[in-house]
């Protein structure tokens, strides 16, 4: 009776098991559930190889840490936090771990080299990819421009001879919530620059990221209202130039089912609602302006980072458009397809050339890349060399996340604690 009471305790916890024990017919409270689990003892040496990473006690808020044994996948320890003096102390009541594989966290990086310096790190192969992602998208998004000219270059209507594309006239902005929220943010970041405040003043102030208030303090109203506008393109998107030159031809008197009959031909699969709707916006001058079809940075970059062999024809062209559009975009779409040969293939011995060749001509974001690879190297070198990596982590760190959300995020790290460390 005991043990089914403890594994129940386990598994679900006070009021989850209490409920279960009552389908079951076991006499047994939250408060005698809980009382059955008792803190499992951890080992007094390390893990030859250790993992770490964080989790979210409450995401953006609260972090803590969790060590796993990466050969025998068993979380070994859980800490409260995630602070460099934490991690360094366990690890000198702990000795014994020769490889210990992490993410790119420079709190981690610190404790080791304070508490075990003889310890070979490894930087985690995904992680690196991930920030080499980013780095790409950044660049995307600089010269998003580009893409833009091209694109308006390159693309014609398919409209037929007889009609022609009328100049509406400016389109007022519609008073949705984000576009008032917009202008009152801009108005009071500029106030409070133009009275000496700091950035991380005016970010306290407004509890929003740094980010977010220089962004408010660098960009011109106008282009910060036209990226609050709702930007989905909608399916309506590449048949917009068409309905939208039909309705100025006609001097609006041409129907939506009409032009629904039209573009249908065209390959237009949706709604005549969606064109009524546009129609009325034209009336009214809250149109959008027709924007040229341009791929998202974030697409763009799916593509880049995606292995050659994966990636369907039409995004294969599709990028192809992109390499001609732009000789950044080509380049960073270059260094990345190399360094992700070097990840796949462990090629740890060729990376110091692929940080030369990012460093002296990539673009910006992807050089700073290569820039905290060289503050890293050892880690890195040994990340893209040996078998090691922190899969095994993260695989736990998500099923920590299914016992906080099975507690309702409710529990004491003390209880939280003994559930991750306990295994049935």
């Amino acid at each position: 009776m005991k043990q089914w009471q403890h594994a129940v305790a386990v598994e679900l916890g006070g009021r989850p098991g209490q409920r279960l024990c009552r389908r079951l017919r076991l006499k047994a409270g939250r408060t005698r559930l809980l009382g059955l689990l008792m803190e499992p003892a951890v080992p007094e040496r390390a893990p030859r190889v250790l993992g770490v990473d964080d989790f979210a006690f409450r995401k953006g808020k609260r972090y803590g840490t969790l060590l796993v044994d990466a050969e025998s996948g068993r979380v070994v320890d859980v800490l409260p936090d995630r602070e460099c003096g934490t991690f360094a102390a366990w690890l000198t009541a702990h000795p014994g771990a020769e490889i210990i594989c992490r993410d790119r966290a420079t709190a981690y990086s610190k404790a080791i080299k304070e508490a075990a310096p003889e310890v070979l790190e490894v930087a985690d192969r995904w992680h690196l990819l991930q920030n080499l992602g980013a780095a790409v998208e950044k660049t995307c998004h600089q010269h998003r421009a580009c893409l833009r000219k091209r694109v308006e270059e390159e693309t014609e209507v398919p409209l037929a001879a007889t009609v022609t594309i009328t100049e509406l006239p400016p389109a007022e902005l519609p008073r949705t919530q984000i576009i008032e929220r917009t202008r009152q943010r801009h108005a009071e970041v500029l106030r409070l620059v133009n009275s000496g405040w700091t950035i991380s003043a005016i970010a306290r102030r407004l509890r929003l990221d740094r980010k977010t208030v220089r962004r408010f303090r660098d960009t011109d109203l106008d282009i910060l209202l036209a990226s609050a506008r709702d930007r989905r393109p909608g399916v309506l998107a590449p048949f917009k130039a068409y309905a939208t030159a039909r309705f100025t031809d006609t001097g609006g008197n041409v129907t939506a089912p009409q032009v629904l009959a039209e573009i249908h031909a065209q390959g237009y699969r949706g709604s005549v609602q969606a064109i009524r709707k546009h129609f009325a916006a034209l009336r009214k001058g809250t149109a959008e302006p027709v924007r040229a079809d341009v791929p998202s940075p974030r697409k763009i970059t799916s593509w880049i980072m995606c292995r050659r062999e994966d990636l369907r024809p039409k995004d294969e062209e599709r990028l192809l458009q992109v390499r001609l559009a732009c000789p950044d975009i080509t380049r960073a779409c270059d260094l990345a397809r190399t360094f992700h040969d070097l990840v796949t293939h462990r090629r740890g011995h060729l990376l110091m050339g692929w940080i030369r060749q990012a460093e002296q001509d990539a673009p910006t974001p992807v050089r700073g890349f290569a820039g905290f690879l060289r503050q890293d190297l050892a880690a890195v070198t040994a990340g893209l060399t040996l078998e090691w990596n922190s899969g095994v982590v993260e695989g736990n760190v998500n099923r920590v996340k299914t016992i906080k959300r099975s507690m309702y995020n409710r529990a004491s790290f003390r209880l939280l604690r003994i559930r991750i460390l306990t295994r049935p």
